[in-house]
């Protein structure tokens, strides 16, 4: 016999199902009123007594014993509660703060403390100047009905169009609950005021060519203004997606670019000639100045080795006039006659010999003596 069905003997059919209980509980109820209403002056015994009405005591005990037990029922289950891991639990004693308790299962006092839950593992985010809707591959951006979220002036008078996110995690539940009221209207308004400061004080230029320290500086000022507002809140990123001109004047914005490009080519161009052509001229500057100072030491040094040797012959000279005479004599003549291509001796007392001598005959051609075998 299955558990849930009853013997057709000895006891009555109870109901099986909710809908049954629910159905018996509003009956029992109906007949409570009903009695009420109709045996006010109704006798319970005596001849003529309707004995087959319902004994209204009984059903209002029933009543009375199951509301009790459903308040009971109701009080056991609110005083128990489960704090999901990355979340924490904030408890409220009369609408102020009491505790903050950890992941798992915690008791609190039903209708006295009040329990909210907050999740600080996850990542919020805000975006400007955009939309997105679906994630993954789907993903969609709408970037219509936000220009003014995203068009802002910078230091050189130039209009820029830039779209970025912030990312953020709780760090303080309390903060983040009762310190400001809708924290990422504040997290909006604070990063709009900081990237728009950053932007008004920076080149146009700067601005494309420098995002990371743009980005870094933005999140460090808006966690010290939130820290400053109590929001309960850590920064974890701001991602700039796009800087780019409004859509009127990028035709504009894209010659002046291109112009820019042909001047910073030229530029580098000239500085490229510069570079090879100047130090070029100063090495060979460089090399002419040291040459000289070597040619003037060495005529220097010449002249003193000179002079030195002119000393030191006169000193010969003057000891030994004669035997000096002879021997710078010899000496001169060991230097000259070995470049002499004719040399005539003359017998001393001839002096006629000269006209004899034909000087418009060619030198005399060396021979080349070879060695080798005889044929």
């Amino acid at each position: 016999m299955p558990m849930n069905e009853q013997p057709p003997w000895g006891r009555k059919k109870k109901p099986s199902a909710p809908e049954d209980i629910l159905a018996q509980i509003i009956q029992a109820i109906r007949d409570f009123f009903e009695g009420q209403g109709n045996g006010k002056n109704r006798k319970t015994e005596g001849p003529g007594v309707d004995k087959t009405q319902p004994d209204n005591t009984r059903g209002g005990a029933l009543l009375a014993a199951f509301v009790v037990a459903l308040v009971i029922l109701q009080l056991g289950l609110s005083a128990f509660f489960t704090i999901a891991p990355g979340e924490v639990g904030v408890v409220q004693r009369f609408g102020r703060y009491d505790r903050t308790t950890e992941p798992g299962l915690h008791l609190k006092i039903p209708y006295i403390e009040q329990l909210t839950k907050v999740d600080v593992e996850r990542v919020r985010k805000e975006e400007f100047g955009f939309r997105s809707s679906g994630q993954g591959q789907n993903s969609r951006f709408d970037r219509t009905d936000y220009e003014m979220e995203s068009l802002m002036l910078t230091g050189d008078k130039n209009v820029i169009e830039m779209a970025w996110i912030v990312q953020y995690k709780v760090s303080d539940p309390v903060h983040f609950l009762f310190k400001v009221r809708d924290v990422p209207q504040a997290v909006r308004d604070v990063s709009e005021m900081v990237i728009r400061r950053l932007v008004g004080n920076m080149d146009f230029d700067y601005v494309l060519g420098n995002r990371d320290a743009l980005a870094a500086a933005a999140r460090q000022e808006l966690q010290d203004e939130l820290n400053d507002l109590e929001a309960g809140i850590s920064v974890f990123t701001i991602q700039l997606q796009d800087i780019n001109p409004p859509e009127p004047v990028k035709p504009a914005f894209n010659e002046v670019n291109e112009a820019d490009q042909d001047m910073m080519r030229l530029v580098n161009e000239a500085e490229k000639v510069y570079n090879e052509i100047i130090p070029k001229a100063r090495g060979s500057a460089k090399q002419i100045v040291e040459e000289a100072h070597g040619y003037a030491v060495e005529r220097v040094n010449r002249a003193r080795g000179e002079v030195a040797r002119f000393q030191a012959i006169l000193k010969e000279y003057q000891g030994s006039e004669q035997v000096t005479r002879q021997r710078m004599f010899l000496e001169t003549m060991e230097e000259i006659l070995p470049k002499t291509e004719r040399l005539y001796i003359m017998e001393e007392g001839r002096n006629a010999a000269l006209p004899l001598i034909n000087l418009s005959a060619p030198p005399p051609q060396k021979t080349e003596q070879k060695t080798g075998q005889q044929p």
